[in-house]
């Protein structure tokens, strides 16, 4: 079974679906502690004045666990949909998935993981993607760092894991081999796609992938970077993944 994990984010930019596309399994992560000026709470959007930050007040006092953050006030729910809606009304598919996207952002939510989940699960189906859900609060691994994913491999039956490009800096690699589990890194190649406003701006949210383009967003998004887990067929043509050993998997 191929596992990876992550944070929860508000309004998820690309790269993270398309290492949901790589998994049997993926663990949302919100055991980890909150950052603040993260991805955790915020995320762009582009508008006519330029990518815009779209930001999710929290009380962060402390460093708490993300699942335990809580939300400060309901007010901002209103500036976001009508930002959203000021931005993409007249983009392409607006009226194909702006309906179920303001009735998850128009529900009250006390803890701000809550919120993140809500909109993950919503994206992850209106994307297509084939993958099963979980998060870290309702397991209880221990350890740290290495340790604590090794013991996630463990605990959910993976036999390789999927990091991002940045687990290259922290990842202990032996203590992997130890437990037989195969490391491999993810290298995301951004797509360029039809925006509105002018030049392409990358790493915006993915509801500017599917206002934009719709039905082909999936397609788009694996673009010359990789195939479902669970397929043999690779529809990019450029390496996707990048093993533990250096060796180039297609």
């Amino acid at each position: 079974m191929i596992l990876s994990a992550h944070q929860p984010a508000y309004l998820p930019w690309l790269g993270l679906f398309h290492k949901m596309t790589l998994c049997d399994t993926f663990c949302v992560f919100d055991t980890a502690p909150y950052r603040r000026k993260d991805f955790i709470n915020r995320n762009r959007i582009k508008t006519a004045r330029g990518p815009l930050w779209l930001s999710v007040p929290v009380y962060s006092h402390g460093g708490p666990r993300i699942c335990d953050v809580r939300i400060r006030e309901n007010t901002w729910q209103r500036k976001h949909l009508a930002t959203i809606d000021d931005a993409y009304s007249k983009a392409p598919y607006y009226e194909l998935y702006a309906a179920e996207l303001y009735q998850v952002l128009t529900k009250r939510y006390a803890f701000l993981a809550d919120l993140t989940s809500a909109l993950t699960r919503l994206f992850v189906r209106l994307l297509g993607i084939r993958v099963r859900l979980v998060v870290s609060s309702d397991y209880d691994f221990a350890g740290k760092k290495s340790e604590y994913i090794v013991n996630m491999c463990s605990e959910l039956g993976a036999s390789t894991y999927i990091f991002g490009s940045q687990g290259r800096n922290y990842a202990d690699l032996s203590a992997f081999a130890s437990a037989g589990v195969e490391v491999v890194f993810q290298e995301y190649r951004h797509p360029v796609y039809a925006q509105r406003f002018g030049s392409f701006v990358p790493r915006l949210s993915i509801v500017d992938l599917l206002f934009n383009e719709g039905p082909r967003s999936l397609e788009i998004l694996v673009r010359n970077n990789g195939r479902y887990a669970s397929t043999a067929k690779c529809p990019g043509e450029d390496e996707w993944l990048i093993s533990a050993s250096g060796d180039n998997r297609r």
